[in-house]
């Protein structure tokens, strides 16, 4: 399978990361924060330092991947100065992709309300009313513009998120008749602290043309303390769902790429001391 990683989970120097991807074998970068700056705030001269350095060292781009919409609510509007804004980026983010050869984009969605449907009566007492509907234009304006631009955007799987399990996720492809233009980005460890169970329910819900690109990482979530911790792959609550995953998505013939979130650390912040100790385990599974 197509194998990569989230560049800056190494290093935010990008030839310092294409090195290690390249002691482990990695193909394929995915982009978010090179040197000081996310995706999308590059000039057009840093843009071309970077497609040179990529194409140099064979390293195709999967994915672009800036944090539009997050941190927008529902009483955000299209059209207001926030979501002006993340459209804005959006498009920059966009044309960075094209200069780069990247077939994807990232989007998030705006901040979660914790009930969206209910019944028995939730429906009266406990659902944040409308705020689905509150969510399908602010993100239907991506959607246009992806169409537009003949880019392909992926929608994550978030924590703290309106999207943030795949069953959300193909809603909101499903509501916006987007399947077209708009995929999943399926983060099984994001999903994991709305208790989505990764293998099969998760993997069930967007195997029929919704998964467009994965990340893989492992956790520990306890969401009674409110309390999230990144393991080293292989043991965290994910540890059983690995390969099953991996077996799936062989035999369904997944084309996509797989990147490794490097977001864990050994206890002294050194993220790449953390891809070291999990980049073995992710190859021997995803391999």
């Amino acid at each position: 399978m197509k194998l990569g990683v989230i560049c800056d989970g190494i290093s935010r120097d990008l030839n310092h990361a294409v090195d290690v991807m390249d002691e482990f074998g990695l193909e394929h970068a995915e982009l978010q924060f090179v040197g000081d700056k996310e995706v999308g705030d590059h000039s057009h001269s840093e843009i071309n330092d970077i497609n040179t350095l990529l194409r140099d060292r064979g390293k195709p781009v999967s994915c672009l991947s800036r944090h539009v919409f997050a941190g927008l609510t529902t009483a955000n509007i299209a059209g207001d100065d926030a979501h002006t804004s993340h459209m804005d980026a959006l498009k920059r983010v966009i044309d960075m992709a094209h200069a780069l050869g990247a077939p994807l984009v990232r989007i998030m969605t705006n901040k979660k309300e914790q009930i969206l449907w209910g019944h028995g009566g939730a429906e009266k007492w406990n659902v944040a009313h409308g705020a689905w509907d509150k969510t399908l234009p602010l993100i239907a304006p991506a959607v246009d513009l992806a169409r537009k631009e003949g880019m392909t955007l992926i929608v994550e799987t978030g924590n703290g998120t309106m999207v943030n399990s795949n069953y959300t996720a193909r809603k909101l492809i499903d509501d916006l008749g987007a399947k077209d233009v708009l995929k999943v980005l399926w983060d099984p460890a994001n999903n994991c602290w709305c208790h989505e169970v990764a293998f099969p329910d998760g993997y069930d819900a967007v195997k029929d043309g919704y998964l467009g690109h994965i990340h893989i990482k492992d956790v520990t979530v306890d969401t009674p303390r409110a309390t999230l911790t990144v393991e080293r792959m292989g043991e965290g609550q994910l540890a059983d769902h690995f390969a099953p995953i991996a077996q799936a998505l062989r035999d369904d013939g997944y084309d996509g790429v797989i990147s490794f979130e490097s977001v864990f650390h050994p206890g002294n912040g050194d993220f790449e001391a953390g891809f070291r100790q999990c980049i073995g385990t992710f190859k021997s599974i995803y391999s």
